[in-house]
């Protein structure tokens, strides 16, 4: 395969894909259906977006079985295709060429252990002490504190900041403005006003993980706050001290988790989702967005919270009835009673 151009042929061997059509047909990029050009990749995963199917000039097309006969042209057949795009925007990103070596404005700290082949952007300060895999990438303006713990290939961008003694896995992402091991919200009151709790223990990430641009991650009161391998985070995220996030779950933008709450493995937390302290989710677990989980969760499934939204004039008769709702129910409850009472006399 040369850089950024491929034939279908190549391609479809990248992900086991059926090649229908002219195999030495050159790509250069992917693009949407809508928008692709005779060099451009494309593909289709949702039947909704059949009806762009006629028009489009792409190249060739990734397509399920179901699909093919419906698609003139260079197509590549496969089972799962949104899959086999995601697995081929590999190949074709430009942002992710590695170089080598420290920046001279960069600062290296007393006794660090530096790997193969490391990366060390500009302006760059990295603590005492620190342990940093093979091919590292540490990007522009990183903070990273004494004791860090960094694996191979794991990529920090711009302004991420990794306070002390934290422990990172390798083929981590860490987008930037993340802050990983700040200290958890933890204060005591007294008669004075707040004492602070220092937060002893530190943040622990396996590999493979994904964190969003702006994500916060506390570091633990005693014991560490735990992010397990293949979890995916998004931007602007919220994970309080001591949370336990289990293997491949998946959170999006703007949810917040408290302090202590053990999420399991494989769960999907929607946007903006709020989840109070000290809780339990079981494996598999999936909230829907802007839902308020305020207890814990013992079975697998889909869970929702919320009101809908509706017209203005509407919500307003509907917001007035939900603050009428324990009267209501209380008169109903003692209207059964009087009614059992009455077909019993």
């Amino acid at each position: 395969m040369s850089a950024l151009i491929f034939t279908l042929s190549e391609l479809a061997q990248h992900i086991g894909a059926e090649l229908v059509g002219d195999s030495e047909h050159k790509i250069s990029a992917l693009a949407s259906l809508q928008a692709a050009t005779p060099t451009d990749l494309t593909f289709i995963a949702n039947p909704v977006y059949k009806k762009y199917l006629a028009a489009s000039k792409a190249g060739a097309i990734i397509c399920s079985p179901d699909l093919a006969d419906q698609i003139v042209g260079n197509k590549l057949v496969v089972v799962n295709p949104y899959l086999c795009y995601a697995q081929l925007t590999a190949l074709f990103d430009k942002s992710v060429k590695h170089e080598t070596g420290v920046h001279p404005s960069a600062v290296i700290g007393r006794d660090c252990i530096l790997g193969k082949n490391i990366c060390v952007g500009a302006n760059a300060v990295v603590g005492d002490r620190v342990n940093l895999g093979d091919e590292v990438n540490i990007g522009p303006g990183v903070v990273i504190g004494n004791d860090a713990i960094i694996g191979n290939r794991t990529r920090l961008y711009a302004n991420v900041t990794i306070y002390h003694g934290i422990n990172i896995g390798s083929d981590c992402i860490f987008h930037g403005g993340c802050v990983i091991g700040a200290d958890g919200f933890g204060f005591a009151h007294s008669k004075d006003g707040w004492v602070k709790i220092h937060q002893l223990g530190g943040v622990s990430i396996g590999n493979k993980v994904e964190i969003g641009a702006n994500t916060t991650i506390d570091r633990g009161a005693l014991d560490d706050t735990i992010i397990e391998d293949g979890v995916i985070i998004d931007n602007l995220v919220q994970i309080g001290h001591n949370v336990r996030l289990g293997r491949n779950t998946a959170i999006a933008g703007h949810t917040a988790i408290g302090g202590s709450t053990t999420i399991g493995s494989n769960c999907t937390i929607a946007g903006a989702v709020g989840v109070v302290g000290h809780l339990t989710l079981v494996d598999k677990v999936h909230i829907t967005a802007m839902s308020l989980v305020s207890s814990s969760i013992n079975e697998a499934g889909s869970y929702s919270s919320g009101v809908p939204l509706g017209p203005t004039k509407e919500w307003r008769k509907n917001a007035v009835r939900f603050r009428q709702l324990d009267s209501l129910a209380t008169r109903f409850i003692k209207f059964e009673r009087n009614g059992v009472q009455d077909q019993d006399e």
